[in-house]
């Protein structure tokens, strides 16, 4: 494989239990997690001492890596203040836990928009904020990316571009998530056109527009071989990081505003372990088709 790239990945879609998670990932080699659920705890629950004493003697004992903290920065309301004070708080612990962690990346989001009301009307409030989150990153040379998500400012291609642009701070870069473009109605090759040059983590999560389903990478309508083809051409280097949603799990009912069932409808009869396992070989053919054509 590309020694530019690392496979990372969102470990609690295999189980609740830490443990479990870090077994897995090392069974099929991975060296690298992207941190979120801990033993059914969220990342922004912890304090730096209850990571230091029961997160990372485990990640060392398992040679086990963090490529990001999969942070629910960002995922409060454009309107209420009181959450977002709240939330500045929350991501100067994450800073802290990155620092001793030695992981360069949180993950964040741009604000749910109340129901009903134009996105674009809230731009200049929330650019202010990222500015604000920005700026506490960058205190502790940590890198913020935004994750393009439902419901939230940033979901098209379009308003990722203008935060990302218009933030304009090297601690505030941009992740490309396929799926979530796609249950956006986001053609994702043109998302690409307009976000490559501020794209340095990627999210590897398919889905269809018919019934906005996720399914296993390669397989939707996120375009992944075609494009991730083109990031490496590019030049890309860096994460990427396993996301599947093939089966409901723990983690799930603090990501979605809407029920996730809708999104993850027959559980494809699988459990964590083997939607996490198909997700990563899928992965595997795709980088190995690539390389092959390169050649």
């Amino acid at each position: 494989m590309n020694q530019d790239l690392h496979i990372s990945g969102f470990s609690d879609e295999i189980s609740s239990d830490f443990n479990t998670q870090l077994e897995v990932v090392s069974r099929l080699g991975m060296e690298y997690i992207s941190l979120r659920g801990i033993d059914g705890k969220n990342i922004g629950d912890f304090s730096v001492e209850e990571v230091k004493e029961e997160v990372l003697p485990r990640l060392q004992k398992a040679g086990v890596k963090v490529s990001s903290i999969g942070s629910p920065i960002g995922k409060v309301f454009i309107n209420d203040q009181e959450g977002f004070e709240k939330q500045k708080k929350m991501l100067d612990t994450l800073c802290q836990i990155a620092n001793l962690l030695d992981c360069q990346y949180i993950r964040i989001f741009s604000f749910y928009i109340p129901k009903g009301e134009e996105a674009d009307s809230y731009k200049e409030e929330v650019i202010d904020k990222l500015k604000q989150f920005a700026e506490i990153a960058g205190q502790y040379n940590v890198i913020l990316v935004h994750e393009n998500e439902k419901d939230i400012f940033g979901d098209i291609g379009r308003r990722c571009h203008e935060i990302l642009t218009e933030v304009a701070s090297p601690s505030f870069k941009g992740i490309f998530d396929f799926a979530n473009f796609v249950q956006c109605g986001e053609d994702t090759q043109a998302c690409y056109d307009l976000l490559r040059e501020e794209i340095v983590y990627i999210h590897i999560k398919d889905a269809v527009s018919t019934d906005s389903q996720n399914v296993v990478c390669g397989t939707g309508e996120g375009k992944i071989p075609e494009l991730l083809a083109q990031f490496i051409k590019s030049g890309y280097k860096g994460f990427l990081t396993l996301e599947p949603h093939l089966v409901l799990f723990d983690s799930l009912k603090d990501l979605e505003l809407e029920d996730a069932s809708e999104v993850i409808k027959d559980n494809k009869g699988l459990d964590g372990e083997s939607a996490y396992k198909l997700q990563y070989e899928a992965l595997l053919d795709i980088l190995e088709k690539i390389e092959s054509e390169e050649k």
